[in-house]
């Protein structure tokens, strides 16, 4: 069974989650600094590491469902993607996942000031969770 990524974009960093080999959770791996330029060959990478067939990307919508400025980016991106990957890839709706990733990391006593790259990493977990439980 191939595996999916699951990817929390930022401006700063983008958070990477993978599924179990059963598909059934999803796990962080990585953050990616944004500032490095390479993001998309990253995750083409992590892809292919992890023997994944399918990128689960956070499409940002505001609370009444509609579209921003920040979902343009997020559709860029995965225009990027799909021209470089041979993998399906699949925008998910994201609202809430960094709130989420904020207080399961502040519940689990860690200070969430001091663990952005974590906190992506979470994100995209919860992500990549809820497209899992979708499935199902």
């Amino acid at each position: 069974m191939t595996r999916a990524l699951g990817i929390d974009l930022g401006d700063a960093r983008v958070g990477v989650a993978v599924t179990d080999e059963l598909g059934m959770l999803a796990h962080p791996v990585e953050t990616i600094p944004v500032k490095a330029g390479k993001v998309v060959k990253r995750i083409i990478e992590l892809a292919k590491q992890k023997n994944a067939g399918t990128i689960i990307v956070g499409m940002p919508r505001n609370m009444d469902g509609t579209f921003g400025p920040a979902a343009e980016k997020a559709r860029e991106f995965i225009e990027k993607l799909r021209a470089e990957s041979a993998c399906l890839i699949v925008p998910w709706d994201e609202r809430l996942t960094t709130v989420s990733a904020r207080r399961s990391l502040h519940e689990a006593g860690r200070n969430s000031r001091n663990q952005r790259g974590v906190i992506d990493q979470v994100a995209a977990q919860f992500i990549l969770q809820s497209w899992l439980d979708s499935q199902a």
